[in-house]
């Protein structure tokens, strides 16, 4: 198994929307499929901001 495959078939979508609302938030042109012309820090930018993202939903579920 892929450790970057996702869990749920159904979820595939929203995540894929999901990486793209975040790149666009801090200034990153992804494009649909291959993006591996992108720079390590364009890539850990998105990633930052997904995972960013994340914790404040998590948090704002708690209340």
């Amino acid at each position: 198994m892929k450790s970057n495959s996702v869990m749920v078939p159904e979820a595939k979508e929203a995540m894929e929307r999901f990486k793209m609302e975040s790149a666009s938030e801090v200034g990153v042109n992804l494009k649909q499929g291959y993006n591996g012309d992108i720079t390590a820090r364009q890539a850990g930018s998105v990633g930052g901001q997904m995972v960013k993202k994340m914790i404040e939903s998590y948090e704002k579920g708690m209340k």
